[in-house]
Order: C-alpha cells, then structure tokens, then sequence
C-alpha cells in the first residue's frame, strides 16, 4: 500500500539531502558505477502488480552518517534504471523547494540554484548526456547543516515581523499570525532559544482552547494561563476575534492540504521513502495511542487527539508530545531553566539532578511553574487517578565535602553535641559558615535533613562570642567533664520564629536539654505562653511566633529593650511567605533590616525552609550574600528518601460518597503496605475521624477477609504484658481496635492511653495507627508509610473548610521511614481530584513562591508609623524596598497589577512604591488613625492608630468601630458591636448548626442579640455569649468556632476599652472593660465575685443561686470565718471562705483637691489596698484603671494605670494630676478604681465640690479706652518720625493706649 500517512517533513528533506550529497559529490565513481549497474532489474525486487508498491524502509545509520546503500525504494514494474533514480531524485528535490517556500513564508521562487561544479570530476560526464536533468540546488551540496536551519528560521522570524507590521491594519489571523504572536511570547520569558519548538507548543495549545466548543466566559481563564497577565491585549483579541482566528486557520490548513495532496500524487517512476528507525518507534507510538483512544471510545483525558489535530491544522506534526519530549532532552539548560542562561553559579547549591547548579526544579514549557521530576508517573483508575513521583536519586558527593567530627570542634560544641560523633553531610557542609562566620544564612533542605541543629550552631556562635574564655582558647581535653565558661547572658538574647505553637514548644524543649549546662535559658512566648518582665530578663532564646513577635516589634517602648538586646533571629519554615501569614514573616523581617540600618546594630538573620523553587530571590530578601550563605539541597538529600503517591478521588469533598470512596482508597493501600510486613500511620483532621477511618478499615478488611493480616504478634512475652495494660485503659474504642492490629492517637486522649498507644506502634504490636496531625508535630514516632486521608480541615479563622496547609503536610511526609530500619518511606496524599494538582504543585514546590504583603500593606504600614519607623512617603517608599514584594515586584510584575512598560521606564520601582503608600496613608487619615499632609507627605500616628497597631485591628474593623461606637453603651450593644468586626467575617453559619445555635441563644445568651442566629455577627455574638455562660458545645465546628470567638473577643475587647479611654467615654469603658474580664474568667460581671476562686458549687450555692447573688460582698467583708461557716451551713470552710473574701483585690481611694485657676484643680490622690495578697491568686503584681469622672459618669477628665506588686504593695501609692472644671461648678466628681483583672473588684469615691473656693475672677482682657490717636510727632525724635511716617501718621487705637507705658517708662509689660 501506498505510505502516505504524512507528507515528508523538512527533517526527511535534510536526511535525504545528506544522502544525496554522499552519493554524487564523495564517492562519484561508486556512485556512477552503482546507477548504471541499476539499470538491469535485481532478481529480488519484483514489482507486486501494477499500481500496487512494496513498503521497505530500513535505518540509514552507519559511524553516525546516513549512506546511499541503506536506500529503500520500492519499484512499480518499470525497470529500474539510472534515468528513473534521477526522476526521483528532481521529485523530492521539487517538493523539498515547496516545501522551503513554506517554511521562509515566501509566495515567491526559491533561491537561484547554483549549478554544477565545472570541475567536476569525469566521472560524472555522463550526466552532460542528459540535458533534462536539473542541477541540484544549495542545500544538497551545503554541509553546515544546523547553520543553514538558523539561517532559514532567523529569514522567517524577519519576514513574519514585516509582514506583521504591514498588516498591522488588516485582519489577518493566520497561523503564521498566531505562531508569530506566540513566538514573542517565548522569546520575551526564555529568549531566542527557546523560541522553535516552544513557540510551536503555544501555538497548538492556543489554539486548542480556541476550536473547543466551550464558551468565551469559560476559556478566558485557561487562555490567560498560557499567555500570561504581560499579554492581556493579545488575550482580549483571541476571545474576540475567536470564531474569525478559527475559520482563517482552518480555512489555511484546508488550502495546503489540497495542494500537498495534488504535489504528492502517485507517479510513474520509483518513490523513495526515507525513514529512520526512531522515526519508524514514533510513528507506531502514534498509532498505538490513536488505537487505544478509539477502543476507549472516546478522546484521552490530557486531550493527546486534541492536540495532535490542531498541531495537524496548524502544519506543526503529528504529536506534540514527542516536541515536547525533544525540547526537554535536547536544551534541557537554556529552555527549561531561563536563569542558567548567563546568571550566576553560586558554590552551595546541590542538586541530584545533572542540570546544573542554578536550581533543583526545572521549569517547564512556557516558563510557568516548574516541571516534576523526572520518572513520575501518573495512572488513571474508575474513581481516581493517581500520581507516583519516584524516589529521588542520592545526591553525589563532592571532592570538597569533608565530613565534621564532633571531635574535631571547639569545646563549646563538642559538649553541646556530645551525643554524637559526627554532623551529618548537610550540617558539615554548613558548618563553616554556620559557626565559624555571622553571614547571614538562608538553608533550603528537605524535611529531616536536621535544620534544628544548623540553628544550633548559629546559636552557639552567637554564645561564643559572649563566652569567656573563648571557646577556641579553652584548654579542654577531659570529656568527662563540662567545659567551664563564664556567659554574660544579659548581653544578648536569640529569638527563634516558628509557624506554630507545637513546633515551638518541641524547639524549646530540645534547646532547653541541649544548652542546659551552659545555664541559658529557653522560655516560649506565644498567646499561651506570656512572660513577665523578670522572666524575660532572664532567658536567653525566645521560641516565639510570627504575629507575637510582631506585637512585641510593633511596641514603641517597654519590650524595644527587649528588641535591643536580640542578636540572632532565627526564622523556621520561611517558605511560608507565599500562604496568610507570609505578610507578617515579611514585615519582621523588613522592620529588623531596617533597625540593623538605622542603629548600625549586629542581627544575624537565618532563614530555615523545606527546598525553594526560587531561594535566590529569599537569599536576597534576608540579605545574604549568594556566595556565603545561600544552601539549597534538593530532595536527594533527604535522610530517608520518600515515594510520593498523591491520589485524587472523584466526587465532591465532604459527601458521603465521597468518603466511603476515600476510606475504600484508603484501605487499597493500607492492606498492601501491611501485607508486605510495614506499619502505616493514618492521618485524619479531626478526633471522632480517627475511630471511624479505624473502624471503617476494620470493616473492609474484615469484608475482604484479610484481617488476620493486621493482627499483631501474640507469641511474646512484651505483648502479653502490654495487653495487660490495654485490658486496664478506660478508653473503650483503644481496646476493641488493639485486638485487630489497629489503634488511635489524638490529643482528647488521656496522656497515658497516648502513651500506651505510642509505645506499642514503637515496638510493632500495632500495624495500623489512625492518628491526628498532633502525632506529627509533638511526638517524634516514624513508620516505613504514612497516608494523609483528606486534605480538608476546619479553619475557625475562616470559619469554613480550608485546604489542609502544605506545612502540616510536609510535617507529616517527614515521619515515613525509618532510618535504622529502611533504606526509604513512602506518603500517600489521598484527596479529592479538584485539589490533586494544587498538591502536586506545592509539594514539590512548582510555583515560584510569591509575597501576601500588599493585603495587609495598609496595616503594616499603621504599625510602621505608630513604631516611629516611617514619618513621610519618602520614608516608606525606602521600608517597602526592604520587602520580599519589592523583589517579587521586579522578577515577576504581572502578578502585582504591573504594566509591561512600567518596570522598563521605572526598573526601582520608585514611583509605583510611592503611589503604594500614599494610597495606604489616604486610607489611615480618613480613618482617623494618622495625620497625614499630601503636599509634604508627612505622617504621624493617633492615638487610634496607635492602638490598632498595638492590638492587632484591621483597618477594616477600625472603620466599623467608628460607625457604630457612642460613649453610653451597654453590654448588648458593645457585643454587638464587637461581633461586626473585620476578625469574624469568615465566620459561616451552616444548616447542621441552626438548633444548637436555637438552643444556645435560648440557655446561655444573657444579651439581646442583634440580628439574630442566621447572619455571621449573629452567630458570632451566640458564641461569644455562650463561652462566658460555659455552655457545652456539641458540634465540633461549634467548639472550633467558640475557641477562636473567644480568643480574638478578649483583644478586640481591649481594644475597644483603650479607643473608650482615648476619647474619654466613661460609661463606654467601664462596659468594655467590664467585658473583657468576663470573656477572659468565663463568668458575667452579675455573678457573685467569689466563683473566682475554687470555691466547691455545693459551698457557692449559698452565695450564688443561678446569677442571682444572694450575699453581697459588703456584707461579707464584715463577718468573721464562724459567721462565714453558718453562712454556707459548713464550718470548717469558714476559714477558707474568709481568707477568699480578704484575698478579692480591692483599694481604697481618697484624695484633696486645691484650685489653680478657676478652670484648672490639682488633685492630690492617694490609693490603698485593703486586700490580703496570696501568690498564687495574684501572681507578680496587679494593676488598677483609675480614672475621674464627671458629675454624669459620661467624661473622663484623668485616667492612669496604677500597679501594685507584692513587695510594698501596702504602702499608699500617691499621684498628682490636674483636671478642668467648667462653670457652674458639679456638685461632685467621681473617682473609679477598677482591677484589670478581677470581676466585683471596683471602688467608686465621690469628691465633692461643695466647699472648695474658687480664686477671684478676673477679667481676661483689657478694655480699650476711647482715645484720640497720637500722631508720630508724640516721639519727639525726628529720626524715629521719619521712618514711621513712612507708614503711617498716627498710632492706632491700641498703640495709643499702651503708648506712654512702653515708650515713657522702664517697666516690664504683659
């Protein structure tokens, strides 16, 4: 049968060509011999019949060069002579013509063709015989193959450019057009390189999404995706000229296959077809997969048919794929990644892969995100589809790698690592660094790569340097004893950053161990964990988190000693810039950059982070030098390497069916791990989820009669011993699980039944552990498997199901394998299909990582200005340049709203920087929380500002707060005021929750609420209610939900009180701080103050009946503890009872007041406590608000905070202030004395006015006599007339007055 399944390429011409030339120019004499041999028939070439040809084609391979023996040609009965090999011959070489008219886009002849060499050799004098036969052209005879394609691509380049701009105003769309448009788009993100088989991938993309049969709505999304936000007109004229782009191209394509099919007919004659053996693998690869799609009956899910049409349309080849394929094994380093391309090599980064220094990912085709590695897999099921990124290849070692014995290191270290012998490969190869210089370090390696002691190091220098002796001039050679140094530990202090409150509390619990022979001290600082200023005074490393530490930054005075002092600041899981909370990892770091600058300061940054895709950009956000302290170490150096698995179920998340296809999957892989012997840890997002995955494993296998497999040993004597202690725990699902293999883990858990179960997955009697991520991040317990069952958990901040964050992930992949057990460790992410890529991705970091900073740039720049770092535009346009967005804004400005243009006129961003924070300061000053002058640019903060950024509001929330905030509020309306605040909104109201939420506003709800249940304020202020009342909560989300109310509720309360203060509102507050202490004890302020203490409810029920106080605490402050007994009806608690009621913090105020003006009265006021003090009720100190009210409780005229500490806290603390009085004078004002912690705790003195004696009123002014005006003449000096004459001829009416006593006397005068 006739081939003609494709016309022949320019590829086929050029391979013929070389042929061609080896036959007639190299070996002439072999040749002429060859073609007049053939002109006699070869016995074993018969023709088949007529119009019928023999298929042959055979590889043209020998020493790497095609010859003229390996042509197969097939003949049609004719005999086969030169003169038909000839024809042939001038056929293809008429066809190769056509087909490089083509190619240069040319309607005109070819190139004149050169004719042949005069001096040819003789042996060609028979071709002189036939006049018919056309000399060959150039390209035959040119042996500079790959500069002649150059040549002819860089002449097409030239002539689609002109003729584009010739055409500029026709409507052309052509795919000539569209490739050319393409083109540019390649050539702008990865040069004049990348532009040939890129472009052509572009192109048939593009136009794939065009001829689809989806709406313009639909693929405008995916079109923007592969041009980019930098093409938007393009983008625009794609969607609007779509159906003519279409018809044109199609219309095109229609063309030159009529002509290719009258140019290709069948002719007399022999036709040659040259293929080569990879040609002839392709080709049966193509139809393979066209086969397979047909049987499947339908077309393949990564749209191969699709693609291989429209590059057929558009003239490109059959598969795009093996394009594909040939731009990745061929320019790996100029197409793949842009950066290697002329940037820099910098000595630390390591790679396992042989692409070069310059990176551990590859980008992939367009630029866009980063391709996966090499061998992934991916296999498409029924109900999922799953994909497979195989172990990474170990990273070879380098002839400058040299392990670090710990022996080999100073004392200081030694002691401190004693408990090793050596620093694995990434620790030594930092350690010079690390330890031995103060650059700061960015280290990007993967999870468990030992990053916790690379900080140890930077920790230990900075230990060093306050050491005495230094470490390296210590005599120490006994190892049996501690080194001995004296630290000057109140020189410095070391905070380390970590995302989370476990991670932080498992840092400090390791430093803790670690440098306890130094006698420094580790103290976590997080909202469950404050320290007072004696505390930390004395610690040495603080293990905090972002947002405390960004508090403890925003302070203008108080903790600034504290941030004086700090030395070395480590930041942990850095590569969380790109989620929420990388805005506030971005500004701790600008603002410390800022403070080594301007105080010319000593801070080391070290940033700690799983693998970047673009460390080089973080490298130089934390300001370290590349050729220092940049490390990157790619997956080959994971100590255990991992297989990933990622899965993605098809169904929609949270449904039923969703997840008994979730469990099914789940149990597919779990009962294979377990029957090759290996234990697996099942992760799930919630507590009742463990027992229900367990038990829903149990069913399968018990269904697939497999169960026997998941049994645990019963043949030891441990195992006897450790079912004992199973029998004995109370935890009813632990012991019914434990008998089948499977156990649970999950911090609602006592702590011995955790421990039982964390002993007994160690020791291998449990194969299956269902367990929450807690397992992951407290408890260091690997197995050979882990499996994330669902990635969707509940947020309480967003108030919905969120993806499960990328560090938990991370966390978790990092317990499979176990060092001293496997040589590797396999993950499985099993999540729905919608969030499988979105898992891909960030996994194995495809996307550059970028900034979150512009979100929150309006309160950041708030915190700035309050903090005294920023005072004018000029000022802020230079802290923005301090930021991880401005790096951002320069490599990538699409993705932050910049033109094309913009950063080529303005490359520092200057202008946009400044357009940035006049905006932000615009928005403040309407606000009223800075002062803000446009003409001059100055700022400067007030006192709203000041306490937004102290309590961590959102401008957002400020704006509602002044909307709805008077000075006379009650408790209802100051609720409801909090719930409507920005911090809530994510807050959801769901169906399932509607009666609970009835029940709760009609049991523990004392407040109106505004609104009702239905909106998220309503829901809000339900929960608010309900934690004060200490209702049980039944829902999960519920409890979720209530927690995070209740946590943020206290600070925006603060808040409230504070703005209260500031505008000298007393009712409002009181109200507020009265609040606030009912949110933080959980109690109403009507109820009895004494359930503040432990008092048993049997005792309280005499005091307190349901919020109803029975006994006042007037009246029992005058009984004795026997009175107090009979009181409760139980004696012996007496005593108790009355040590309770002296110990309730309370102070009496009495004060004098003396008149300086009529309108101002200094008081004199002198407080004292009349409270017994107990250690453990009242801690280090306690603070009173005091403030002075008007005669109607609505103007505070003085407010201060006054704190007595147990040392003195007897002696009568005395203050002098001044207030304004107004005529007539009040009867009386009041002072209130309010503890800030203690509910019931309030003194009100009133100070009356009834006898005070105002001075004597005199008249502010003098009046003005009617006088005649002087004349000049009254100086009496002629040169002093002289020069007021000038001006004037007489004095006015006031000079006249004053004239004689300034002019005739010596007094002063006023």
């Amino acid at each position: 049968m006739h081939e003609h399944q494709r016309p022949p390429t320019f590829a086929d011409l050029l391979r013929l060509r070389d042929a061609r030339r080896e036959r007639l120019l190299d070996r002439r004499a072999k040749h002429t011999e060859l073609l007049q041999s053939a002109s006699s028939p070869a016995p074993d070439r018969k023709g088949k019949g007529k119009g019928k040809a023999s298929e042959s084609s055979e590889s043209i391979h020998q020493n790497g060069k095609h010859s003229a023996s390996h042509l197969a040609y097939t003949s049609q009965g004719v005999d086969r002579t030169y003169m038909s090999i000839w024809e042939e011959l001038q056929s293809s070489i008429a066809r190769e013509s056509s087909l490089r008219r083509a190619l240069l886009g040319l309607d005109s002849t070819p190139e004149s063709i050169s004719k042949c060499d005069d001096e040819a050799d003789d042996s060609l004098a028979f071709y002189a015989s036939h006049p018919s036969l056309r000399p060959m052209p150039d390209i035959l005879l040119r042996p500079d193959l790959e500069a002649y394609v150059r040549e002819l691509e860089s002449k097409r380049i030239q002539q689609v450019s002109s003729s584009g701009q010739k055409d500029s105003g026709k409507s052309r769309h052509t795919g000539s057009w569209l490739l050319s448009k393409c083109r540019q788009i390649i050539v702008a993100a990865a040069g004049v390189e990348a532009a040939t088989d890129a472009a052509e991938a572009l192109c048939t993309e593009v136009f794939k999404v065009l001829r689809c049969d989806r709406t313009d709505d639909d693929i405008q999304g995916q079109l923007l995706e592969l041009v980019g936000f930098d093409n938007m007109e393009f983008l625009g004229q794609l969607v609007s000229q779509r159906a003519n782009i279409v018809r044109g191209i199609t219309d095109e394509a229609d063309r030159a296959r009529v002509a290719a099919a009258m140019r290709d007919r069948a002719i007399p004659g022999v036709q040659a077809i040259i293929r080569s053996e990879k040609d002839v693998a392709i080709e049966k690869e193509i139809n393979k997969a066209r086969r397979k799609a047909k049987g499947k009956g339908k077309q393949t899910e990564d749209g191969s048919l699709e693609d291989q049409e429209a590059a057929r349309i558009l003239g490109f080849g059959a598969d795009l794929r093996r394009a594909r394929e040939r731009q990745l094994s061929q320019r790996p380093a100029e197409v793949l990644r842009p950066e290697a391309k002329g940037a820099e090599r910098y000595p630390h980064i390591y790679t396992s892969t042989p692409a070069g220094n310059n990176g551990g990912a590859l980008l992939s085709m367009f630029g866009s995100k980063y391709a996966l590695p090499a061998g992934t897999v991916r296999n498409e099921f029924s109900d999922h589809e799953e994909i497979t990124i195989p172990i990474a290849k170990a990273a070879v070692r380098r002839a400058t790698e040299q392990p670090i014995a710990i022996s080999d290191m100073d004392p200081l270290c030694q002691y401190t690592f004693r408990k090793y012998t050596s620093l694995n490969r990434i620790q030594s190869i930092i350690y010079p660094t690390a330890y031995k210089t103060n650059e700061n370090i960015l280290l990007s390696a993967p999870t468990g790569a030992g990053k916790t002691d690379v900080a140890l190091l930077t920790i230990l220098r900075t230990i060093s340097q306050y050491c005495s002796p230094a470490p390296s001039e210590l005599d120490w050679t006994d190892p049996s004893r501690k080194p001995e140094f004296t630290v000057a530990k109140s020189e410095f202090k070391i905070v380390y950053v970590a995302p989370m409150k476990a991670l932080a509390a498992e840092v400090v619990e390791k430093y803790q161990s670690r440098l306890k022979w130094l006698g420094i001290q580790c103290r976590e600082l997080t909202g469950d964990m404050q320290l007072t200023k004696a505390e930390v005074n004395a610690t040495q490393i603080i293990v905090t988190t972002p947002e405390k530490w960004d508090v403890v930054t925003r302070k203008g005075s108080g903790d600034m000693e504290l941030v004086d002092r700090v030395k070395l600041l480590i930041v942990d899981e850095i590569h969380l810039l790109n989620e929420d909370r990388g805005s506030v990892i971005e500004t701790l770091i600008a603002r410390t950059q800022r403070q080594v600058e301007a105080r010319q300061t000593m801070i080391r940054l070290v940033g700690l982070s799983a693998t970047l895709p673009n460390y080089v950009d973080v490298s130089g956000f934390l300001g370290v030098n590349p050729h220092k302290g940049l490390f990157y170490f790619d997956a080959g150096f994971r100590p255990v390497p991992l297989e990933q698995h990622f899965v993605g179920v098809h169904g929609k998340a949270g449904t039923q069916a969703t997840t008994r296809l979730l469990n099914r999957v789940c149990y597919d892989r779990v009962s294979q791990l377990v029957a090759e012997g290996n234990q697996v840890m099942v992760f799930v997002h919630a507590r009742k989820d463990t027992v229900n995955t367990a038990q829903a494993l149990r069913e399968l296998a018990l269904a697939d009669g497999m169960l026997d497999q998941f049994a645990s040993p019963e043949n030891t004597r441990q195992h006897a011993q450790l079912v004992a202690r199973v029998g004995k725990s109370r935890n009813r699902e632990l012991k019914d699980l434990f008998a089948q293999g499977f156990s649970i883990h999950h911090a609602g858990m006592l702590r011995s039944d955790r421990t039982l179960v964390e002993e007994l997955f160690g020791k291998g009697l449990v194969r299956v552990l269902c367990c929450t991520s807690t397992l992951a991040w407290g408890v260091n317990l690997p197995a050979y498997a882990v499996v994330i069952k669902g990635t969707q958990v509940y947020n309480s901040q967003k108030g919905a199901f969120t993806d499960l964050s990328i560090l938990d992930v991370l966390q978790i992949f990092g317990r499979a394998g176990r060092p001293q057990y496997e040589t590797h460790g396999v993950g499985y992410i099993l999540t729905t299909h919608d969030r499988l890529s979105h898992y891909v991705s960030a996994i194995t970091m495809q996307h550059p990582i970028e900034s979150r900073f512009a979100s929150n740039l309006i309160d950041n720049l708030n915190a700035e200005i309050s903090l005294g770092t920023v005072t004018n535009v000029e000022e802020g346009v230079a802290w923005l340049g301090y930021t991880y967005m401005y790096i951002r804004m320069q490599k990538n400005p699409s993705v932050y709203g910049l033109a094309a243009d913009e950063l080529a006129d303005d490359p520092m961003l200057g202008q946009r920087r400044g357009e940035m924070i006049r905006n932000a300061a615009r928005e403040l000053s309407r606000l009223q929380m800075i002062v803000f002058d446009p003409v001059t640019g100055f700022m400067a903060n007030k006192d709203l500002g000041r306490i937004s950024s102290a309590y961590y509001l959102r401008h957002e929330s400020v704006e509602a707060f002044n909307k709805a905030m008077r000075a006379r509020m009650t408790e209802a309306d100051a609720i409801a005021m909090l719930c409507v605040s920005k911090e809530f909104e994510q807050i959801r109201v769901r169906n399932t929750e509607e009666k609970e939420l009835k029940q709760l506003l009609g049991s523990a709800c004392c407040c109106d609420v505004k609104g009702g249940i239905d909106s998220t304020s309503g829901k809000t202020n339900v929960l608010l209610q309900a934690n004060i009342s200490r209702a049980m909560l039944q829902d999960f989300a519920l409890v979720s939900d209530s927690a995070y109310v209740a946590q943020n509720g206290s600070r925006i309360i603060r808040a409230l009180f504070e703005i209260a203060l500031s505008r000298n509102w007393g009712p409002a507050a009181s109200v507020a701080l009265s609040l606030s202490k009912s949110i933080e004890k959980q109690m109403w302020p009507f109820e009895h103050p004494l359930k503040q203490f432990p008092i048993p409810p049997g005792i309280m029920r005499h005091l307190d009946n349901g919020g109803n106080v029975l006994v006042d605490m007037e009246r029992l402050y005058d009984m004795d503890s026997g009175e107090l007994g009979a009181l409760v009806r139980n004696q012996a608690f007496g005593s108790t009872l009355a040590s309770y009621v002296s110990q309730l913090p309370r102070v009496e105020v009495s004060a004098e007041i003396a008149p300086i003006t009529r309108g101002v009265l200094q008081v004199t006021m002198t407080v004292q406590a009349v409270f017994e003090w107990n250690d453990r009720m009242h801690g280090a100190a306690e603070a009173f608000w005091i403030w002075v009210e008007d005669a109607d409780n609505t103007e505070i005229y003085h407010n201060e905070n006054v704190l007595l500490r147990k040392r003195g806290y007897m002696e009568p603390k005395v203050s002098v202030f001044t207030i304004p009085v107004h005529e007539p004078l009040p009867t009386q004002i009041f002072i209130r004395a309010v503890s800030d912690r203690w509910i019931g705790a309030e003194t009100v003195t009133a100070i009356s006015f009834r006898h005070l004696m105002l001075p004597e009123h005199h008249e502010t002014h003098t009046d003005l006599l009617d006088l005649q005006p002087l004349p000049v003449t009254a100086l009496n000096d002629p040169c002093l007339e002289a020069i007021c004459r000038q001006r004037f001829t007489h004095f006015n009416p006031v000079q006249t007055q004053i004239f004689h006593t300034l002019y005739r006397q010596p007094y002063n005068a006023l």
